[in-house]
């Protein structure tokens, strides 16, 4: 059974460069444009791993991590998440917990552009749990 990785971001050129690098190592890869589709992506494919940008349309990649933290979203919470955005990490962190008043779940953060090498090196972390 392939491992799922869920990949947010409004970008079809990163979408497109993440499905190459992933697949190129056996990673079943599910995409989404913006935060509301990758919601509903979650449900529907249940992912081992979700890879998230921030900056996005419709419904950013703050607010995903927000919503995963509600109760309804309890059976979701185990998936890792990895924030792949622009924004320097600290400026995010920053934001979102001035924002929500609480820290940004992320098991993972990497700023673009993005290495392959760095990338499957996070993922493969994050699947095994760190």
């Amino acid at each position: 059974m392939a491992v799922k990785v869920l990949t947010i971001d409004d970008d079809p050129d990163i979408l497109i460069a993440l499905t190459l690098i992933l697949e190129s190592q056996g990673y079943e890869v599910i995409t989404a444009r913006d935060g509301l589709e990758g919601l509903g992506r979650v449900k529907l494919d249940v992912p081992n791993l979700i890879i998230l940008d921030l900056m996005m349309p419709r419904m950013d990649g703050f607010a995903v991590c927000k919503e995963l933290q509600k109760p309804e979203w309890v059976k979701y919470q185990h998936i890792p998440k990895l924030i792949l955005t622009s924004i320097r990490e600290d400026a995010s962190r920053r934001r979102y917990e001035l924002e929500t008043g609480v820290t940004l779940e992320a098991d993972s953060y990497i700023e673009k552009p993005i290495h392959p090498d760095v990338l499957l090196e996070n993922v493969a972390k994050l699947l095994k749990g760190k």
